[in-house]
């Protein structure tokens, strides 16, 4: 329960009365109900209330964290959860690596490429020899 004395979200949504040491109260606050909706959804109240008092109050909040990012994705895709969140970012990083690697590539023929122009403009430099002006015979 809240220091306003109003019940939390989870109380709200179970429609009980949310007791001073309620479980719920410090994670899913009245102005959030979808935040436990979800996670009642996807979990269940009573998983969610055994997992919270099996571990340690400082991982409780990490825990609900969790527990809110997997059921928001699971509702969102039912098949795949979080799981298909994850492999879609992990194909989009291997395409920007394969495109790095290709803008990498034209980066280094580039060079090269500017490095042989170079190359042939010096040779050409100092091979050429200004024209000599024709000697006039000497009389």
């Amino acid at each position: 329960m809240t220091s306003t004395s109003s019940p939390c979200a989870a109380c709200i949504l179970l429609r009980r009365r949310c007791a001073k040491g309620c479980v719920f109260a410090p994670y899913f606050p009245a102005d959030q109900p979808l935040k436990f909706a979800s996670v009642h959804k996807v979990f269940g109240a009573s998983n969610v209330n055994k997992l919270l008092q099996e571990l340690p109050e400082h991982q409780r909040g990490d825990a609900v964290s969790s527990m809110v990012y997997e059921a928001n994705a699971r509702v969102r895709d039912p098949v795949y959860g979080c799981v298909g969140a994850i492999s879609s970012l992990q194909q989009k990083v291997a395409e920007l690596q394969a495109q790095l690697a290709i803008a990498q590539a034209e980066i280094v023929c580039l060079r090269m490429y500017q490095g042989s122009d170079l190359l042939t403009f010096n040779t050409k430099m100092t091979s050429f020899s200004p024209p000599v002006a024709p000697s006039s015979p000497s009389r």
